[in-house]
């Protein structure tokens, strides 16, 4: 279904490429909303009382996808991003996981949907991880490795970030990544 004059911005890529930078940007740029799509993932941790960690997360996710298919990230978070769409002329997605939840929302809002993929080789994402701070660090070059090969195996990540809208490749710093975003922030603005 499209939605007249309104738009949903997914910002897609591997770990550590840097959507969680470029998300930030744009809100602070903007005041635009987001909906963080890992937040079912965290809301199962919770549920089954686990630790907040990377192997707790990929538990929860497959758990999720075992109830919901590969498109569970869309489903279950697809009644908190209509009421944003509803309350806002521009929506923002932060970690769009699969081609299927992909395919979900296209279905849903048709050309009102568009990405951002966000993109840097793995030896730069492999660095930023390492040196990750906070409750969910990357520990080895091997858990990089398992992680990246299980979203491009298993959700088809790929697929989104090679069809984005907007690809941005964010190997330069934080400066060239917020000049990239503004350009996209402007066309956005001026619809």
């Amino acid at each position: 279904m499209e939605i007249k004059n309104k738009k949903i911005l997914a910002v897609v890529g591997m770990a550590g490429s840097g959507k969680s930078e470029a998300i930030d940007y744009i809100q602070n740029k903007t005041s635009w909303p987001k909906i963080y799509f890992g937040e079912p993932t965290f809301d199962r941790i919770k549920k089954e009382g686990w630790e907040l960690n990377n192997a707790n997360e990929k538990k929860a996710r497959e758990l999720n996808r075992e109830e919901y298919g590969m498109g569970a990230h869309a489903i279950l978070s697809l009644p908190k991003l209509k009421e944003l769409v509803k309350e806002n002329d521009i929506v923002l997605i932060e970690s769009l996981y699969s081609w299927e939840e992909y395919k979900i929302l296209k279905k849903e809002y048709g050309e009102a949907f568009q990405l951002i993929a966000i993109h840097a080789s793995p030896a730069l994402r492999l660095k930023r991880l390492l040196a990750r701070k906070g409750n969910r660090p990357m520990n080895s070059e091997e858990e990089f490795i398992e992680r990246d090969w299980s979203e491009i195996e298993k959700t088809d990540k790929g697929g989104p970030i090679a069809i984005a809208d907007f690809p941005i490749i964010n190997e330069s710093g934080f400066d060239d990544l917020k000049e990239n975003l503004d350009i996209i922030i402007n066309k956005f603005k001026t619809k």
